[in-house]
């Protein structure tokens, strides 16, 4: 009997599992959202602010704007995940990036075209072109293709997911610490338009090769998760098969909305703090030097918890990554309140470095391990949805602290208000796949 030759790029005719060549072009995937993430916009801030005549307040509110809407319809994207697959809304999702940071490379030109056209001459023009742009570069790079691209490396993996998951986390966090210096050496050399044009093309090419070996699951290749060889290991018990939610079906347990809670208090404190950390601090009587210098060791902290946690995922249960990161949230929010009452920046930046860590475990493994893969797509879409929504929110929340109250204390109580809650709520989220 004559044997079917396989394509050349079909998972199968490839001399290792698979599984290792999707984490790391889910990895890459995941590092070309950078220039839609908040540390890659943030770089462009100034010049693109002043290149636009719109003042920070105004920019940074069509930024807002634009990441509120964006998360009102990754919910979608999920479902789209689910119904196309990894591969298509990858691969559209980082066309759709490129195609975006080309525009914003002339947004300004755009913006003086409106105004010419139409003879208005007004800031709400270029404000309305930015806060459109906003909402593209989250909603593709932020939001979908990062959504895509993580669910796609967890769908070909159960036994070692949570090793697999600390290469990716550890490499995703170490590209995207860089990356500022990196746009700011192409905003040098290319100025901040032709920098973006740079990002678009290298987008594009990744692109390419998202289409080329994106693949959504090991069974539509004829292959296992974990491939033939994690399966064959001695000593270990065979897992049990898992019961696949719906996405209804996960909405209606109280387990998803905790651990969606927690992942969104992370996005709501740590952007807020990463957005008005030079106030915050020099507020309470440090250097602008030293604001500066806290996410070196938050960094720190955030690899070694991912790391360790990432592997004992795969062994312990999920509540006590939880109640950790709870843990991390709490000792953060006392931090707040005791910054400008000489307790020091360490509960602070460990905190931070905590939940940091732990919220690149749980929002990769939580959702196949609790609700299974069937429909993973559309539940962690949902979860991506609270989170980026928090994470819009938090700047004006703070803003608001210090205009209203005088100080960014009150942050500090509101975190250290939902930890309690989270704790009390917690008591009865049990894991759904034992129910």
């Amino acid at each position: 009997m004559t044997k079917t030759k396989q394509p050349l790029l079909h998972p199968a005719t490839w001399p290792l599992f698979y599984g290792y060549v999707v984490a790391f072009i889910g990895t890459v995937g995941i590092w070309a959202s950078v220039p839609g993430q908040t540390i890659g916009v943030s770089t462009f801030t100034d010049p693109v602010k002043d290149a636009l005549g719109l003042s920070r307040d105004q920019f940074s509110a069509a930024y807002m704007i634009g990441t509120l809407v964006s998360s009102f319809l990754l919910s979608r994207a999920g479902r789209w995940f689910d119904r196309y697959g990894a591969r298509k809304v990858g691969f559209w999702a980082a066309l759709g990036l490129s195609i975006t940071l080309f525009l914003s490379s002339f947004s300004n030109l755009i913006s003086g075209f409106i105004q010419t056209s139409t003879g208005f001459h007004h800031w709400g023009i270029p404000f309305t072109v930015m806060m459109v742009l906003f909402f593209m570069l989250r909603f593709s790079g932020q939001g979908i293709l990062t959504m895509s691209s993580r669910n796609m490396i967890m769908k070909w993996f159960d036994r070692y997911r949570g090793r697999v998951n600390a290469f990716s986390s550890v490499s995703v966090s170490l590209g995207f610490s860089i990356s500022p210096l990196l746009f700011d050496l192409l905003i040098q050399k290319w100025e901040w338009d032709g920098a973006w044009r740079v990002l678009a093309v290298s987008v594009l090419v990744i692109a390419v090769f998202i289409y080329l070996l994106y693949r959504d699951n090991p069974e539509e290749a004829g292959l296992i998760p974990d491939g033939e060889y994690g399966n064959r290991q001695r000593n270990v018990k065979p897992r049990l098969t898992l019961r696949q939610f719906t996405s209804k079906e996960a909405f209606a347990t109280r387990t998803f909305w905790i651990y969606a809670l927690i992942l969104s208090f992370n996005a709501f404190f740590i952007t807020g703090l990463s957005f008005h950390v030079v106030d915050l601090f020099t507020s309470a009587g440090y250097e602008r030097a030293e604001a500066i210098s806290i996410f070196l060791p938050i960094s720190v902290i955030s690899v070694s918890f991912s790391l360790l946690f990432n592997f004992l995922s795969d062994y312990i249960p999920l509540k006590y990554i939880f109640y950790t990161m709870v843990t991390g949230a709490f000792v953060w929010s006392l931090g707040i309140t005791g910054l400008s009452g000489g307790w020091g920046p360490w509960p602070t930046m460990g905190g931070a470095g905590i939940m940091g860590g732990l919220f690149a475990v749980l929002n990769a493994v939580a959702w196949p391990k609790l609700f299974g893969r069937e429909h993973l797509g559309a539940i962690s879409g949902k979860a991506m949805s609270m989170i980026v929504f928090a994470s819009a929110l938090a700047p004006v929340f703070f803003s608001l602290s210090k205009t209203l109250l005088g100080s960014y204390t009150a942050m500090g109580w509101l975190g250290i208000v939902m930890v309690l809650f989270l704790t009390v709520a917690s008591i009865k989220a049990t894991d759904p796949q034992k129910l």
